[in-house]
C-alpha cells in the first residue's frame, strides 16, 4: 500500500509508479529505489517539488540537500520555497572549513561535511532527502545542521522504506526529531 504524510494519496501512488526496484544493487541483498525514471517525468517531478515546498513547515530560512540524490530534489524545493541551498556533501568535497561525521549505511559506512558558516545562528533548516532507509544519513546531517548553529524545522522525503524503522530512530537520542517534523510523499 502506497500512503503519504506528506502529499495527497493520489501524488503519492503517480510517484510511487515512478520509481522503480533494482535488486542486488549496490550489493547483493540490496533493492535499489530508482527515482530517475521520476525525475524524467516533468509533471511528477514538479508535483514532488511543490508539495514540500508548499508544507506547511513553520517558515523556513535554508533547505540542506543531502549528497548526491538529495541534491536533486532539494535545490528545486529551495528554489521554489524562496530559501537558501546548502550542500551536505561527502568527506573531502568542501573547500572551505566543515563540520565532519561519521556514519553507518545500511551497506557500509561514510562521512559528511557541512561548511561551518552554512548557517546564522538560529536559521530556521529544512532537511531534504530522496529515500530514508535506515535514518543514518540524515541522523548524521541533523547533527551536522545543529553543530552549525541550524534548527531543524523538519525533514522531508520523497520516500520512506518503513519496513527498516528509521522513524524509530530519528524521534529518539541523539536526533531527537519530533514525529510531525519527518514527512514523506510516500511510504513503502
Amino acid at each position: 500500500m502506497t500512503i503519504s504524510t506528506l502529499g495527497d494519496q493520489t501524488l503519492a501512488a503517480q510517484l510511487s509508479a515512478l520509481i522503480r526496484d533494482v535488486p542486488d544493487y549496490p550489493k547483493p541483498g540490496i533493492v535499489f529505489k530508482d527515482i530517475t525514471p521520476l525525475l524524467g517525468d516533468p509533471s511528477a517531478f514538479a508535483a514532488a517539488v511543490d508539495a514540500i515546498a508548499d508544507a506547511d513547515w513553520g517558515g523556513i530560512d535554508k533547505i540542506v540537500g543531502i549528497e548526491a540524490r538529495g541534491f536533486i530534489l532539494a535545490a528545486p524545493v529551495a528554489l521554489a520555497a524562496g530559501v537558501g541551498f546548502v550542500p551536505v556533501r561527502k568527506k573531502g568535497k568542501l573547500p572551505s572549513a566543515s563540520f565532519e561525521v561519521s556514519y553507518a549505511l545500511e551497506y557500509g559506512e561514510a562521512s559528511l561535511e557541512v561548511h561551518k558558516d552554512a548557517f546564522a545562528p538560529g536559521e530556521r533548516v529544512l532537511i531534504v532527502d530522496d529515500v530514508l532507509a535506515t535514518g543514518g544519513t540524515v541522523e548524521a546531517t541533523v547533527d551536522l545542521v545543529r553543530r552549525a548553529g541550524g534548527k531543524i524545522v523538519g525533514v522531508a522525503v520523497l520516500m520512506e522504506l518503513s519496513f527498516l524503522d528509521a522513524r524509530t530512530r530519528l524521534t529518539a537520542a541523539p536526533a531527537a526529531l519530533p514525529e510531525s517534523d519527518l514527512r514523506t510523499l510516500l511510504m513503502a
